[in-house]
Protein backbone atom coordinates (compact mmCIF):
# COMPACT_ATOMS: atom_id res chain seq x y z
CA UNK A 1 0.00 0.00 0.00
CA UNK A 2 1.12 3.55 -0.69
CA UNK A 3 0.17 6.32 1.75
CA UNK A 4 1.60 9.75 0.88
CA UNK A 5 2.22 12.34 3.56
CA UNK A 6 -0.35 14.51 1.80
CA UNK A 7 -2.57 13.73 -1.19
CA UNK A 8 -3.71 17.00 -2.73
CA UNK A 9 -5.14 15.18 -5.74
CA UNK A 10 -7.65 13.39 -3.53
CA UNK A 11 -8.90 16.72 -2.19
CA UNK A 12 -8.92 18.37 -5.60
CA UNK A 13 -11.03 15.58 -7.09
CA UNK A 14 -13.91 16.52 -4.77
CA UNK A 15 -13.94 20.22 -5.75
CA UNK A 16 -12.42 20.21 -9.23
CA UNK A 17 -15.42 21.64 -11.09
CA UNK A 18 -15.88 24.43 -8.54
CA UNK A 19 -12.21 25.43 -8.67
CA UNK A 20 -12.07 25.43 -12.46
CA UNK A 21 -15.22 27.56 -12.66
CA UNK A 22 -13.86 30.06 -10.12
CA UNK A 23 -10.49 30.37 -11.84
CA UNK A 24 -12.20 30.70 -15.22
CA UNK A 25 -14.31 33.55 -13.85
CA UNK A 26 -11.14 35.46 -12.94
CA UNK A 27 -9.60 34.81 -16.34
CA UNK A 28 -12.75 35.91 -18.16
CA UNK A 29 -12.84 39.12 -16.13
CA UNK A 30 -9.14 39.79 -16.76
CA UNK A 31 -8.96 41.34 -13.28
CA UNK A 32 -5.63 39.62 -12.75
CA UNK A 33 -4.32 41.81 -9.92
CA UNK A 34 -6.49 42.73 -6.94
CA UNK A 35 -10.20 42.94 -7.59
CA UNK A 36 -13.37 41.58 -5.96
CA UNK A 37 -12.15 38.03 -5.28
CA UNK A 38 -9.28 39.28 -3.11
CA UNK A 39 -11.58 41.69 -1.27
CA UNK A 40 -14.15 38.94 -0.66
CA UNK A 41 -11.53 36.55 0.69
CA UNK A 42 -10.15 39.24 2.98
CA UNK A 43 -13.59 39.89 4.41
CA UNK A 44 -14.23 36.19 5.02
CA UNK A 45 -10.83 35.41 6.55
CA UNK A 46 -11.22 38.39 8.89
CA UNK A 47 -14.63 37.06 9.93
CA UNK A 48 -13.52 33.48 10.66
CA UNK A 49 -10.53 34.86 12.58
CA UNK A 50 -12.79 37.18 14.60
CA UNK A 51 -10.83 40.21 13.41
CA UNK A 52 -11.94 43.54 11.97
CA UNK A 53 -9.46 43.68 9.09
CA UNK A 54 -7.50 41.43 6.74
CA UNK A 55 -4.93 42.10 4.03
CA UNK A 56 -4.25 39.48 1.36
CA UNK A 57 -0.58 39.04 0.53
CA UNK A 58 1.62 36.95 -1.73
CA UNK A 59 2.71 34.32 0.80
CA UNK A 60 2.88 33.49 4.48
CA UNK A 61 6.46 34.70 4.42
CA UNK A 62 5.38 38.08 3.04
CA UNK A 63 2.64 38.25 5.66
CA UNK A 64 5.35 38.17 8.33
CA UNK A 65 7.66 40.53 6.44
CA UNK A 66 4.91 43.07 5.76
CA UNK A 67 3.84 42.96 9.42
CA UNK A 68 7.37 43.62 10.63
CA UNK A 69 7.96 46.43 8.12
CA UNK A 70 4.59 48.02 8.88
CA UNK A 71 5.46 48.08 12.58
CA UNK A 72 8.69 49.91 11.70
CA UNK A 73 10.86 47.07 12.98
CA UNK A 74 14.42 47.27 11.71
CA UNK A 75 18.09 47.66 12.54
CA UNK A 76 18.80 47.81 16.27
CA UNK A 77 15.54 46.10 17.25
CA UNK A 78 15.23 42.67 18.83
CA UNK A 79 12.39 40.21 18.24
CA UNK A 80 11.85 37.30 20.62
CA UNK A 81 10.78 34.10 18.91
CA UNK A 82 11.15 30.32 18.85
CA UNK A 83 14.00 28.43 17.20
CA UNK A 84 11.70 25.52 16.34
CA UNK A 85 9.85 26.77 13.30
CA UNK A 86 9.94 27.06 9.53
CA UNK A 87 12.77 29.26 8.28
CA UNK A 88 10.50 32.16 7.23
CA UNK A 89 9.75 33.14 10.84
CA UNK A 90 13.35 33.97 11.60
CA UNK A 91 14.41 34.83 8.06
CA UNK A 92 11.93 37.69 7.90
CA UNK A 93 13.17 39.15 11.18
CA UNK A 94 16.72 39.14 9.84
CA UNK A 95 15.67 40.64 6.50
CA UNK A 96 14.42 43.76 8.27
CA UNK A 97 17.80 44.19 9.95
CA UNK A 98 16.40 43.27 13.36
CA UNK A 99 17.98 40.63 15.60
CA UNK A 100 16.19 37.35 16.35
CA UNK A 101 16.37 36.41 20.03
CA UNK A 102 15.51 32.78 20.70
CA UNK A 103 13.62 31.28 23.61
CA UNK A 104 13.38 27.51 24.05
CA UNK A 105 10.19 25.51 23.53
CA UNK A 106 7.81 23.54 25.70
CA UNK A 107 8.64 19.86 25.15
CA UNK A 108 5.02 18.71 24.92
CA UNK A 109 3.50 21.28 22.55
CA UNK A 110 6.73 22.29 20.76
CA UNK A 111 5.56 25.91 21.01
CA UNK A 112 7.58 28.73 22.58
CA UNK A 113 7.83 28.45 26.37
CA UNK A 114 6.24 31.68 27.68
CA UNK A 115 7.86 31.20 31.10
CA UNK A 116 11.23 31.95 29.48
CA UNK A 117 10.25 35.03 27.48
CA UNK A 118 10.48 37.81 30.05
CA UNK A 119 14.10 37.05 30.91
CA UNK A 120 14.95 37.60 27.22
CA UNK A 121 13.40 41.09 27.11
CA UNK A 122 15.89 43.97 26.83
CA UNK A 123 15.60 47.68 26.11
CA UNK A 124 15.99 46.79 22.42
CA UNK A 125 13.11 44.31 22.34
CA UNK A 126 10.30 45.53 20.10
CA UNK A 127 8.10 42.48 19.56
CA UNK A 128 7.39 38.86 20.42
CA UNK A 129 6.62 36.43 17.61
CA UNK A 130 5.06 33.18 18.85
CA UNK A 131 4.52 30.42 16.30
CA UNK A 132 1.37 28.30 16.52
CA UNK A 133 3.12 25.12 15.44
CA UNK A 134 1.53 22.07 13.81
CA UNK A 135 -1.97 23.56 14.16
CA UNK A 136 -1.97 24.28 17.91
CA UNK A 137 -1.78 27.77 19.36
CA UNK A 138 0.90 28.88 21.81
CA UNK A 139 0.03 29.82 25.41
CA UNK A 140 -1.06 33.35 24.59
CA UNK A 141 -2.22 34.69 27.96
CA UNK A 142 1.24 34.92 29.47
CA UNK A 143 2.73 36.10 26.18
CA UNK A 144 0.25 38.97 26.03
CA UNK A 145 0.79 39.79 29.71
CA UNK A 146 4.54 40.15 29.12
CA UNK A 147 3.98 42.12 25.92
CA UNK A 148 1.60 44.54 27.61
CA UNK A 149 3.93 44.96 30.58
CA UNK A 150 6.86 45.91 28.35
CA UNK A 151 4.90 47.67 25.59
CA UNK A 152 5.80 45.10 22.93
CA UNK A 153 3.93 44.17 19.77
CA UNK A 154 2.89 40.54 19.34
CA UNK A 155 2.93 39.12 15.82
CA UNK A 156 1.32 35.68 15.66
CA UNK A 157 2.90 33.36 13.11
CA UNK A 158 -0.27 31.38 12.52
CA UNK A 159 0.80 29.96 9.16
CA UNK A 160 -0.12 26.42 10.27
CA UNK A 161 -3.11 27.25 12.46
CA UNK A 162 -5.93 29.10 10.70
CA UNK A 163 -9.16 28.69 12.79
CA UNK A 164 -7.31 27.05 15.70
CA UNK A 165 -8.45 28.31 19.09
CA UNK A 166 -6.91 29.16 22.46
CA UNK A 167 -9.44 29.54 25.27
CA UNK A 168 -12.10 30.10 22.63
CA UNK A 169 -10.16 32.82 20.77
CA UNK A 170 -9.07 32.36 17.19
CA UNK A 171 -5.51 32.18 15.91
CA UNK A 172 -4.27 35.52 14.61
CA UNK A 173 -6.76 37.61 16.53
CA UNK A 174 -5.04 37.96 19.90
CA UNK A 175 -1.82 39.80 19.04
CA UNK A 176 -1.29 43.01 17.11
CA UNK A 177 -1.23 41.05 13.85
CA UNK A 178 -1.73 37.45 12.76
CA UNK A 179 -0.06 35.89 9.73
CA UNK A 180 -1.51 33.04 7.68
CA UNK A 181 -0.08 30.98 4.84
CA UNK A 182 -2.07 29.48 1.99
CA UNK A 183 0.79 27.26 0.79
CA UNK A 184 -0.85 24.21 -0.85
CA UNK A 185 0.00 21.87 2.04
CA UNK A 186 -1.93 23.96 4.58
CA UNK A 187 -5.43 23.03 5.79
CA UNK A 188 -6.62 25.97 3.69
CA UNK A 189 -4.18 25.72 0.81
CA UNK A 190 -4.18 27.55 -2.49
CA UNK A 191 -3.03 26.41 -5.91
CA UNK A 192 0.25 28.26 -5.39
CA UNK A 193 1.64 30.74 -2.89
CA UNK A 194 -0.58 33.09 -0.91
CA UNK A 195 -1.03 34.55 2.54
CA UNK A 196 -3.10 36.86 4.73
CA UNK A 197 -2.59 39.24 7.64
CA UNK A 198 -5.40 39.86 10.12
CA UNK A 199 -5.58 42.61 12.71
CA UNK A 200 -7.97 44.58 14.89
CA UNK A 201 -5.79 47.69 14.69
CA UNK A 202 -7.18 50.02 12.02
CA UNK A 203 -4.03 52.15 11.84
CA UNK A 204 -1.88 49.06 11.32
CA UNK A 205 -4.35 47.77 8.73
CA UNK A 206 -3.98 50.95 6.69
CA UNK A 207 -0.20 50.64 6.79
CA UNK A 208 -0.28 46.93 5.83
CA UNK A 209 -2.60 47.72 2.94
CA UNK A 210 -0.28 50.42 1.60
CA UNK A 211 2.92 48.45 2.18
CA UNK A 212 1.78 45.45 0.13
CA UNK A 213 1.79 47.67 -2.97
CA UNK A 214 5.26 49.23 -2.73
CA UNK A 215 4.12 51.64 -0.02
CA UNK A 216 2.21 53.82 -2.47
CA UNK A 217 -0.93 55.86 -1.85
CA UNK A 218 -2.13 57.26 -4.14
CA UNK A 219 -0.59 55.38 -7.05
CA UNK A 220 3.00 56.43 -7.80
CA UNK A 221 3.22 58.48 -4.59
CA UNK A 222 5.34 56.71 -1.94
CA UNK A 223 5.48 57.75 1.71
CA UNK A 224 6.95 54.35 2.64
CA UNK A 225 9.21 51.73 1.10
CA UNK A 226 7.01 48.66 0.83
CA UNK A 227 7.09 45.64 -1.43
CA UNK A 228 5.14 43.72 -4.02
CA UNK A 229 3.16 41.66 -1.54
CA UNK A 230 -0.12 41.44 -3.50
CA UNK A 231 -2.31 38.32 -3.38
CA UNK A 232 -3.15 36.92 -6.80
CA UNK A 233 -6.93 36.89 -7.50
CA UNK A 234 -6.67 33.40 -8.99
CA UNK A 235 -5.44 32.21 -5.61
CA UNK A 236 -8.25 34.11 -3.89
CA UNK A 237 -10.82 32.48 -6.19
CA UNK A 238 -9.55 28.97 -5.44
CA UNK A 239 -9.40 29.69 -1.71
CA UNK A 240 -12.97 30.98 -1.72
CA UNK A 241 -14.04 27.62 -3.12
CA UNK A 242 -12.13 25.75 -0.42
CA UNK A 243 -13.07 27.95 2.53
CA UNK A 244 -16.56 26.45 3.13
CA UNK A 245 -14.93 23.02 3.44
CA UNK A 246 -12.22 24.08 5.87
CA UNK A 247 -13.99 23.20 9.11
CA UNK A 248 -15.00 19.72 7.93
CA UNK A 249 -11.48 19.03 6.65
CA UNK A 250 -9.99 20.11 9.99
CA UNK A 251 -12.54 18.04 11.89
CA UNK A 252 -11.60 15.00 9.79
CA UNK A 253 -7.96 15.58 10.72
CA UNK A 254 -8.95 15.66 14.39
CA UNK A 255 -10.79 12.33 13.97
CA UNK A 256 -7.74 10.85 12.31
CA UNK A 257 -5.61 12.10 15.19
CA UNK A 258 -7.88 10.35 17.71
CA UNK A 259 -7.62 7.17 15.62
CA UNK A 260 -3.82 7.29 15.73
CA UNK A 261 -3.82 8.18 19.42
CA UNK A 262 -5.71 4.95 20.16
CA UNK A 263 -3.46 2.86 17.92
CA UNK A 264 -0.33 4.17 19.65
CA UNK A 265 -1.70 4.10 23.21
CA UNK A 266 0.57 2.20 25.58
CA UNK A 267 3.48 2.09 23.14
CA UNK A 268 6.81 3.92 22.94
CA UNK A 269 5.29 6.34 20.42
CA UNK A 270 4.65 9.75 22.00
CA UNK A 271 1.52 11.17 20.37
CA UNK A 272 0.79 14.90 20.08
CA UNK A 273 -0.14 16.67 23.29
CA UNK A 274 -3.00 19.10 22.81
CA UNK A 275 -3.48 21.57 25.64
CA UNK A 276 -6.98 21.58 27.16
CA UNK A 277 -6.99 25.33 26.38
CA UNK A 278 -6.63 24.63 22.66
CA UNK A 279 -8.41 23.17 19.67
CA UNK A 280 -5.86 22.11 17.06
CA UNK A 281 -6.42 21.85 13.31
CA UNK A 282 -3.60 19.26 13.01
CA UNK A 283 -1.80 20.83 10.10
CA UNK A 284 0.66 18.06 10.99
CA UNK A 285 0.36 15.00 13.23
CA UNK A 286 3.79 14.81 14.83
CA UNK A 287 4.98 11.89 16.93
CA UNK A 288 8.18 11.57 18.99
CA UNK A 289 9.99 8.28 18.63
CA UNK A 290 13.33 6.63 19.37
CA UNK A 291 15.49 5.77 16.35
CA UNK A 292 13.63 8.41 14.36
CA UNK A 293 15.89 8.46 11.31
CA UNK A 294 15.87 4.66 11.01
CA UNK A 295 12.08 4.64 11.31
CA UNK A 296 11.77 7.34 8.67
CA UNK A 297 13.85 5.28 6.24
CA UNK A 298 11.75 2.20 7.02
CA UNK A 299 8.49 4.05 6.36
CA UNK A 300 9.71 5.47 3.09
CA UNK A 301 10.91 2.03 2.01
CA UNK A 302 7.36 0.83 2.61
CA UNK A 303 5.68 3.71 0.74
CA UNK A 304 4.55 5.66 3.80
CA UNK A 305 5.06 9.41 3.51
CA UNK A 306 6.70 11.15 6.45
CA UNK A 307 8.70 14.30 7.12
CA UNK A 308 10.73 15.99 9.85
CA UNK A 309 9.44 19.43 10.84
CA UNK A 310 12.19 20.60 11.58
CA UNK A 311 15.59 18.84 11.53
CA UNK A 312 17.77 21.83 12.46
CA UNK A 313 16.56 24.50 14.90
CA UNK A 314 17.01 28.06 13.66
CA UNK A 315 19.70 28.94 16.20
CA UNK A 316 21.95 26.24 14.70
CA UNK A 317 21.38 27.15 11.06
CA UNK A 318 24.58 28.23 9.35
CA UNK A 319 23.13 31.53 8.15
CA UNK A 320 22.38 32.56 11.76
CA UNK A 321 25.83 31.68 13.10
CA UNK A 322 26.49 35.43 13.49
CA UNK A 323 24.04 35.44 16.41
CA UNK A 324 26.51 33.40 18.46
CA UNK A 325 24.32 30.49 19.54
CA UNK A 326 25.88 27.04 19.98
CA UNK A 327 24.63 23.50 20.43
CA UNK A 328 23.26 23.01 23.92
CA UNK A 329 21.91 26.56 24.27
CA UNK A 330 18.29 25.55 23.60
CA UNK A 331 18.13 21.89 24.59
CA UNK A 332 14.40 21.25 24.23
CA UNK A 333 14.33 22.47 20.62
CA UNK A 334 17.49 20.52 19.85
CA UNK A 335 16.09 17.30 21.32
CA UNK A 336 12.79 17.71 19.51
CA UNK A 337 14.62 18.12 16.21
CA UNK A 338 16.13 14.65 16.73
CA UNK A 339 12.88 12.89 17.61
CA UNK A 340 9.88 14.41 15.81
CA UNK A 341 8.27 12.80 12.78
CA UNK A 342 5.12 13.86 10.92
CA UNK A 343 2.93 11.11 9.49
CA UNK A 344 -0.11 11.31 7.17
CA UNK A 345 -3.11 13.08 8.73
CA UNK A 346 -5.03 14.54 5.76
CA UNK A 347 -8.80 14.24 5.76
CA UNK A 348 -9.12 11.75 2.89
CA UNK A 349 -7.23 8.97 4.72
CA UNK A 350 -9.15 5.71 5.06
CA UNK A 351 -9.04 3.51 8.17
CA UNK A 352 -7.11 0.94 6.14
CA UNK A 353 -4.48 3.54 5.28
CA UNK A 354 -4.16 4.71 8.89
CA UNK A 355 -3.86 1.10 10.07
CA UNK A 356 -1.09 0.51 7.56
CA UNK A 357 0.82 3.59 8.72
CA UNK A 358 0.46 2.73 12.41
CA UNK A 359 1.27 -0.95 11.92
CA UNK A 360 4.43 -0.10 9.99
CA UNK A 361 5.58 2.19 12.79
CA UNK A 362 4.78 -0.26 15.59
CA UNK A 363 6.29 -3.24 13.78
CA UNK A 364 9.57 -1.39 13.37
CA UNK A 365 9.74 -0.07 16.92
CA UNK A 366 8.89 -3.44 18.44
Amino acid sequence: MEVPLLDLKAQYATIKDEVLAAVSEVLESQRCVGGPKVAELEEKIAAISECKFAVGVSSGTDAILNSLMSLDIGAGDEIITTPFTFFATVGCISRTGAKPVFVDIEPRTFNINPELIESAVTEKTKAIMPVHLYGQMADMDLIMEIANKHDLAVIEDAAQSITSTYKGRKAGGIGRAGCFSFFPSKNLGGIGDGGMIVTNDEQLYQRLFIMRNHGSKPKYYHRHIGGNFRLDPIQAAALLVKLPYLDQWSEARRRNAVYYDKKFSGTVVQTPYISPDCISIFNQYVIRVPRRDELMAHLRDNSVGCEVYYPIPAHLQECFSYLGYKEGDLPEAEQAAKEVLAIPIYSELTDEMKDYVADMILAFLS
